[in-house]
């Protein structure tokens, strides 16, 4: 089953899947991190479902995106050994030329030459300020001169995991609009979940009108993988920026529901009550709010068997841009996966 981000609640997922005690902390986030490799493979499938071709497989993407990443963050270590190199260099030249001077710069110079590729390539280097913008909240803190194994290549392409996909559009000031979000809290195939949902976000967001070819430069894609689905204690057991939110209530004899994935409050400048009262309005509750007629922001007291299920899972994110500098990089090297 497949829920927006916006509107009620269709799940088959029982209270089983909640997480019980405490995990492993890395082993939390690597469950639920997503990276711009799959927001570059939801891109690749957009585009290729106008053309009527195959796109390139998650796997293809993934392994592409970790040569990118290796490179950019092997030439941004170079540049920074250079700079070193550079202050030793000038500090030498304020004393005298001694044997034991120059054998400072052999540890600089010998760094210079492991961090320089081996091959050159012919392709251009895409910048550090596309990458890093890419990064979800959690590896916008990591330094981009580390080395090492991104998220996306850590993730396990056959295991299954709920999800959403995300696209906005972004105006020339920068600001985003949604244009689409549908996903599912039903655990799917990494790749399976990718596709289903790129397209469907895109074309099936009964709020919006399908998204068009010439649509697709504008656009930015977000995704999230979630994880650690918890029942409140009461109404605000929860923490703002941290957890989304699934509530579940009875008004009228009718059954109503909806959820808001963990960015969108803080987004929104929300607090917690503002957010809940949000949230059920978007559920189909229609009442007025309390505050306005007893004093009261606890609008959910109106109405029956009112739940709150809270979970977490962070967002990563491309523009069209940093999609098409990724693109333009990778065809250069497989080709291949691009001819129709």
């Amino acid at each position: 089953m497949q829920i927006d981000c916006d509107t009620g609640l269709k799940t088959t997922q029982s209270a089983s899947h909640r997480k019980n005690g405490h995990r492993n902390c890395i082993d939390i986030l690597l469950k639920q991190m997503a990276s711009p490799a799959h927001a570059f493979y939801c891109f690749e499938v957009l585009a290729a479902s106008f053309r009527h071709e195959e796109h390139p497989t998650l796997q293809s993407v993934v392994s592409l995106y970790e040569q990118y990443h290796k490179q950019l963050s092997g030439e941004s270590e170079v540049s920074g050994t250079e700079e070193v190199l550079v202050q030793e260099t000038d500090q030498v030249e304020d004393q005298a030329s001694t044997p034991q001077t120059n054998q400072l710069l052999l540890p600089s110079i010998s760094r210079l030459r492991e961090s320089t590729p081996s091959s050159q390539s012919s392709t251009s280097t895409p910048s550090t300020t596309s990458l890093n913008s890419s990064n979800t909240q959690l590896t916008s803190t990591t330094s981009v001169n580390e080395i090492v194994p991104t998220y996306a290549s850590q993730l396990s392409l056959t295991e299954s995991y709920p999800l959403f996909v995300t696209w906005d559009t972004l105006s020339r000031s920068g600001h985003k609009h949604l244009r689409g979000c549908i996903g599912t809290f039903e655990a799917l195939p990494l790749e399976q979940g990718l596709e289903t949902y790129a397209l469907t976000s895109a074309f099936e967001d009964t709020r919006f009108s399908p998204v068009p070819a010439h649509l697709i430069p504008s656009l930015s894609c977000s995704l999230t993988l979630l994880a650690d689905f918890e029942e409140c204690d009461g109404p605000l057991d929860w923490e703002l920026g941290k957890h989304g939110i699934r509530i579940a209530f009875m008004n009228r004899y009718r059954k109503h529901g909806a959820t808001y994935l963990p960015h969108v409050a803080v987004e929104q400048g929300w607090t917690k009550e503002e957010t809940l009262e949000s949230l059920m309005r978007k559920a189909g509750w229609e009442g007025q709010s309390r505050r306005l007629t007893r004093g009261s922001t606890k609008p959910w007291e109106d109405v029956q068997n009112f739940r709150v299920v809270r979970y977490t899972g962070l967002k990563a994110s491309a523009s069209y841009s940093e999609w098409q500098e990724w693109q333009r990089w990778a065809k250069k090297k497989q080709p291949e996966l691009w001819s129709s």
